[in-house]
């Protein structure tokens, strides 16, 4: 007897063990993973199979493709064909862009010299080459999308179908002719604007550093005002993401077919020149164009009172006055930047961007907020999704590519239908870029 009352006892404690090793594995990989209820999560992985999901504006680092950053390897950044198959994500804009100059590498932020514009030139050509190596490399796992037609059997032959992307005219120079030829490389979407003003358009971003004042142009300048024709005539998509709002009004003006802001958040919910006013998102809507929200945190919510009693306490150091909004708090927009030199802005810089990195990110929740927002002002069929990854993107619970199914599951707790959500994962920006080519001039 006692050696069977030994043997139930230990059975027992077998039976806990087992039962809390059970415990531990649903905690850290469904648990942890899945931040919804069971039946939401089940629903959005069956949609998830259905739906054309694309992400409108991601990002690639220049050594994506290297040894330990391989493409079809579950590697440490945002985006790879491992992570876009395990969250079903369709296909996504890869984006070629630069910088107006250098923040990073060895010593401090640089103004333009003479060689600037190739070092940035050849920025642009090293991100072109990974993302149309993607393709080139992995075939069965991956193409690229001219067409919206390509992209559908992409999607209906398993591949990760890839739309190029391009931001910044800046490196273009004031050479109208490059927009041919970048067409003819395969972009299809293409934003004149991004961080600093350039002799196409202002930005909604403007930096004080680069000699820049807010809305010196006026909004677009003559070149710019001719690259909305001329990107109508080629079929190419315009995105108006990092533009001012007085270039926007005359983007969507000028036009003769839908435009985008790829990747963008709203003013109405964080108050920043970056993010679309309420009148931006009206004007979008008016060409019949899209907006895709974007997961990047300091877009989607205000800063928290602790981040910004930092940045005061940092400004105060550098005999600058405490932060006077949201914009001033999230980029460098103080005129006074504009004569200090490059020693002293590099000093200001690399503490400026820890502090915000201490900022907690949004979550889920907040980013679906955004969409909210956006879809009661200018209605389901005129708006996006977009991560940013790389490049700052990603809240709480989607994190990466592979989160992808999370964002879907968000959307159905929030009451969206499988319509619906199939919209803003991919339709709508199909029906779009449909609209777009169709209007195109025929070439001779």
């Amino acid at each position: 007897m006692a050696i069977l009352h030994v043997t139930r006892k230990r059975f027992v404690l077998f039976l806990l063990i087992l039962a809390g090793a059970a415990f531990l594995v649903w905690w850290f990989f469904f648990k942890t993973s899945h931040p919804y209820p069971l039946s939401v999560m089940r629903r959005a992985n069956e949609l998830q199979e259905q739906i054309i999901s694309l992400d409108g504006h991601l990002d690639v680092a220049l050594n994506f493709g290297s040894e330990g950053q391989e493409v079809n390897r579950d590697g440490d950044t945002q985006f790879d064909l491992v992570k876009a198959a395990r969250g079903r994500l369709s296909g996504a804009a890869l984006t070629i862009w630069s910088w107006p100059e250098f923040w990073n590498g060895e010593g401090p932020p640089r103004r333009p010299t003479s060689n600037s514009l190739e070092a940035i030139r050849n920025e642009l050509e090293v991100r072109y080459r990974i993302i149309t190596g993607i393709a080139r490399d992995y075939p069965n796992q991956a193409g690229i999308a001219y067409t919206p037609d390509d992209l559908r059997r992409l999607v209906h032959e398993g591949k990760f179908a890839i739309i190029i992307s391009m931001l910044n005219a800046y490196p273009l120079g004031d050479d109208l002719s490059k927009l041919d030829e970048w067409a003819a490389r395969g972009v299809r979407i293409f934003g004149p604007g991004y961080v600093a003003n350039n002799s196409w358009t202002d930005s909604a971003r403007p930096l004080p550093f680069l000699g820049d004042t807010p809305d010196a142009l006026g909004g677009l300048s003559e070149l710019g005002r001719q690259a909305v024709h001329k990107l109508n005539e080629l079929g190419v998509v315009i995105d108006v993401s990092q533009m001012s709002s007085n270039a926007i009004q005359q983007v969507t003006e000028l036009t003769s077919a839908p435009v985008i802001a790829s990747h963008t958040g709203v003013r109405g919910l964080m108050d920043i020149r970056r993010n679309l006013s309420d009148e931006d998102l009206q004007r979008i809507k008016n060409t019949g164009g899209i907006v895709n929200i974007v997961g990047y945190s300091n877009y989607l919510k205000p800063f928290s009172r602790k981040t910004i009693e930092k940045m005061n306490e940092l400004r105060a150091r550098f005999d600058l006055p405490d932060i006077q909004n949201m914009t001033q708090m999230g980029t460098t927009t103080d005129p006074v930047f504009s004569i200090w030199s490059e020693e002293k802005f590099g000093e200001f810089i690399a503490p400026f961007y820890e502090v915000l990195g201490q900022e907690p990110p949004a979550t889920l929740e907040q980013y679906v907020d955004s969409i909210d927002y956006a879809v009661k002002k200018i209605g389901i069929n005129h708006v996006g999704i977009s991560s940013d990854f790389n490049d700052g993107g990603g809240v709480n619970d989607w994190e990466n590519v592979g989160d992808t199914r999370n964002v879907t599951a968000a959307l159905i707790q929030r009451g969206y239908s499988n319509e619906d959500i199939a919209k803003l994962w991919g339709g709508n920006f199909l029906r779009v870029w449909e609209q777009v080519q169709n209007q195109a001039k025929p070439s001779s």
